[in-house]
């Protein structure tokens, strides 16, 4: 897991691709944040949701289920949006400048099968940095709904 986390990093261009222009807006996280920052520390605080995240990237990569999904992804924007979308939604403060749910997953053909991998991998990132079990899923909850703008079939 950690050899996939340094290739990828190593693989990584200067800067972000260039995608089409969108409105920023925390509103496109799909997801509103938990009041206060318990969930946020429960996590680890920034430091833990970046670990979470790189090791989630990682594992997705990793995953003979999902793989071929993240081919040609822009890894630099994956891993900001995602520590920001983490950051935002689990109260610590962050604003999200990602585009929204529906629009950064359009045409990849996503199905619920690939959901629930995804699923398992976030759940093994969670567990890997030591987060409770209750916080894992009350985050899990948080983001079910975002299922019905990313999966296509």
């Amino acid at each position: 897991m950690i050899l996939t986390l340094i290739l990828l990093l190593a693989q990584l261009p200067q800067g972000e691709e260039p995608v089409a222009p969108y409105a920023q807006a925390n509103a496109n996280a799909g997801a509103r944040p938990f009041a206060g920052d318990a969930m946020f520390r429960a996590f680890h605080g920034q430091a833990g949701v970046d670990r979470i995240v790189d090791d989630f990237i990682a594992r997705n990569v990793d995953d003979a289920r999902i793989g071929d999904i993240f081919k040609g992804q822009d890894f630099v924007r994956l891993h900001r949006v995602l520590k920001e979308h983490f950051c935002y939604v689990l109260g610590g403060g962050c604003a999200y400048t990602g585009r929204t749910m529906k629009d950064a997953h359009k045409d990849m053909g996503l199905q619920a099968a690939d959901m629930g991998a995804l699923v398992e991998n976030l759940q093994a990132a969670m567990r890997a940095e030591g987060v409770p079990f209750a916080a894992q899923n009350r985050l899990l909850a948080k983001l079910a709904p975002i299922k019905r703008d990313v999966v296509e079939r």
